[in-house]
């Protein structure tokens, strides 16, 4: 690998490569096309904005995953590290100047053609911060870099709360937790922040939005049919009716009636289980269990520490987004406005997934190339 270079071609690069998580990737995009356009269908009418918007989210985010996975691997990791400090501003700026959304959340930043999440992006860079800060393969690695990267951590998951996204601070707070674990920060202090964590729940509840408060309670039980339980209802409806084989793509009467809220967007699977049911809805499960478990199998085989944090942390919020979304589609969590990797409507987090899947594609060739021309040249010495 040549230092310097943003763009560094080797053609190794294509053997080793993941190309079963580009194929997975790919599939669930497209899943997510047909659904988006079943979401927003209209009888005689062309395909919604939505759609075609959704289609160049696809086409530049295929781009992006090629433009990723091709460059230089060190360098990549050095500008992600110092790009996580601009999220940062960024997080601090959309409190300022961000756009406002739906339940007035003020998430977004308005380029003109398009709106971006900044919190998004803390996603995609903030393995890179971590693994530069920490350096587990340093001959040592000093308990003031854990505070570093725990503090930045608290503040990134303290900033996207104010905006208010609960949502995302929580995957943010998660995919940080797994790499500390995996990191070897000791269990002492996982066991000190769940007793914080439990200490400190009470005060946390009182500074929810009345919308999140809301959510919590309808998930206990509470609420009224006809207004804050009919999009859970109205989802698990849809889930139900869909039975083993569903209703027909484009024949699922709770979203072409528009019975379902957020059928585009956070509710885009029980869409997908109403028109093609159980048989449908699995197929889409097992297509995300392909590309995180071979994801996860490839990441094991690497010897460097750092390429597997890097890689861990980069797919380790899709892995959370995909469990947390179906698990609160079908009720056994909260609702929260968490999408659905690849699926769910939306550019900005398309963008990201695809950034994160190349730059995690990226790391396993790099790091089995460097593998094996360890081997190679240790064998030839020998």
């Amino acid at each position: 690998m040549r230092k310097g270079l943003l763009f560094d071609f080797d053609r190794r690069l294509l053997h080793y490569a993941d190309w079963g998580n580009f194929i997975l990737v790919v599939l669930l995009s497209v899943t997510g096309l047909f659904f988006v356009y079943s979401a927003t269908y209209s009888a005689g009418a062309w395909p919604s904005s939505f759609f075609l918007k959704q289609l160049f989210g696809v086409l530049s985010g295929i781009a992006l995953y090629g433009a990723i996975f091709f460059m230089n691997g060190r360098v990549l990791q050095r500008w992600g590290a110092a790009a996580y400090y601009l999220t940062l501003l960024l997080l601090v700026f959309t409190l300022v100047k961000g756009s406002v959304g739906g339940w007035g959340g003020q998430r977004w930043i308005n380029l003109g053609f398009t709106k971006f999440q900044p919190s998004e992006v803390a996603k995609l860079f903030f393995p890179a911060f971590f693994v530069s800060t920490l350096d587990p393969e340093g001959v040592r690695t000093h308990a003031s870099r854990f505070f570093i990267i725990i503090v930045v951590l608290l503040v990134s998951a303290i900033l996207v709360l104010k905006q208010p996204d609960l949502g995302t601070a929580v995957i943010i707070l998660s995919s940080g937790a797994i790499l500390l674990w995996l990191a070897r920060i000791g269990k002492t202090f996982f066991i000190c922040a769940f007793v914080l964590a439990g200490i400190c729940a009470p005060l946390a509840w009182s500074h929810l939005k009345p919308f999140q408060k809301q959510r919590v309670i309808v998930y206990l039980g509470g609420g009224s049919s006809r207004r804050e339980r009919y999009q859970i209802e109205q989802s698990q409806i849809a889930i139900g009716s869909g039975g083993l084989w569903g209703k027909g793509y484009l024949k699922g009467t709770q979203n072409q009636l528009s019975f379902l809220p957020a059928n585009r967007t956070d509710f885009i699977f029980s869409v997908i289980c109403e028109e093609l049911g159980f048989v449908g809805a699995s197929t889409v499960i097992l297509l995300f269990l392909l590309l995180f478990m071979s994801a996860l199998w490839r990441i094991s085989q690497l010897s460097s520490i750092s390429s597997q944090l890097l890689a861990v942390g980069l797919i380790a919020p899709s892995i959370i987004s995909m469990i947390i979304n179906i698990s609160m589609v079908i009720g056994l969590l909260p609702a929260v406005g968490i999408p659905l990797p690849f699926i769910t409507y939306g550019i900005s987090h398309l963008w990201i997934g695809f950034a994160s899947m190349g730059w995690y594609n990226n790391v396993v060739a790099r790091a089995s190339i460097t593998s094996i021309t360890s081997t190679t040249s240790t064998t030839s010495t020998t």
